[in-house]
């Protein structure tokens, strides 16, 4: 297999060919600067966003789905919920509300900053269809942990997970892996097959935290390392890149849904703004623009 050089900012599709075995490896660097950098978010909170981030494009590269996948974490600690969603044409999107106050340390744990809760996954593919939910408790040391407790509880896909971020001189980088199989209708699965599945896993647990970061080190190269007396066969990369969904025009429409005086009642010196909790985007209305909004 030949080795490439270093990227950021994709998914990469892979197969272990000795048994089958379909994964999915994220890197991201300058998507995770570029989320992240929008809020003035406390090192802690950012460092859980980045997570939720590169877990979010893992399950999101596992479905097919037209629409938008979505990941939250609610809890009842210093951070009340991270949430990024990935769209199937891969725009990612992230945000976290907490209290700064209670936001103390640099302690990065589930436990210490969302407490107790819940981690969902959501796939939204329109009006037209129903929406697929799943949903854990928060269970683990980190999001990647809680999410591999839903898997093991979970009848229609069994997948191993492994994820880090960190923050250096070079800024903030992501890389996560993810290994799923189908499960065997009859749960008779043949012994060679679970053999295979173990291995997999144990290999996939040796990968530190440096090799999932590592520039230097590009995807196809830690695949390699980690599955080459197995065959590993790499698939084309797919592209990740920050885009956020919000517009004046979406804004308009959500202030006409409100009663006018409660809208009003926001103004100071007679303009309204309002701040995407996404990207950061401010869009600001003043009266003659508020008046023309509600004449509409």
């Amino acid at each position: 297999m030949a080795i490439a050089t270093g990227a950021d900012d994709l998914v990469l599709p892979f197969q272990i060919e000795a048994s089958g075995l379909r994964g999915r490896l994220v890197r991201f660097g300058p998507l995770l600067d570029d989320i992240l950098g929008r809020h003035a978010y406390p090192e802690p909170v950012a460092h859980l966003l980045a997570e939720t981030v590169v877990l979010t494009a893992l399950l999101a590269s596992a479905l097919k789905y037209e629409g938008v996948f979505t990941l939250q974490a609610k809890g009842d600690g210093p951070v009340r919920l991270v949430v990024a969603d990935v769209t199937s044409d891969g725009t990612v999107r992230a945000n976290a509300m907490f209290d700064e106050s209670r936001v103390s340390g640099t302690a990065t744990t589930v436990p210490a900053l969302l407490g107790k809760g819940h981690l969902a996954f959501t796939v939204d593919q329109g009006s037209d269809t129903e929406r697929y939910q799943g949903i854990v408790d928060l269970s683990g040391e980190t999001l990647w942990e809680c999410a591999q407790h839903y898997f093991r509880q979970s009848e229609q896909l069994q997948a191993g997970l492994r994820s880090a971020v960190r923050h250096g001189e070079g800024g903030w980088r992501g890389g996560g892996i993810m290994l799923q199989r189908l499960p065997d209708p009859e749960k008779q699965v043949p012994t060679d097959r679970e053999d295979d599945w173990r291995r997999a896993m144990v290999l996939l647990g040796s990968a530190t935290d440096d090799e999932l970061t590592q520039p230097a080190l590009s995807g196809e190269a830690l695949l390699y390392r980690l599955y080459n007396e197995d065959g590993v066969r790499v698939f084309p990369a797919q592209p990740m890149r920050f885009s956020c969904r919000c517009s004046r025009e979406r804004v308009a429409s959500m202030l006409r849904s409100m009663p006018r005086d409660e809208i009003e009642s926001l103004a100071v010196d007679g303009r309204v703004e309002v701040a995407c909790e996404f990207c950061n985007t401010r869009y600001d209305f003043d009266r003659d623009q508020l008046a023309a909004l509600y004449a509409a």
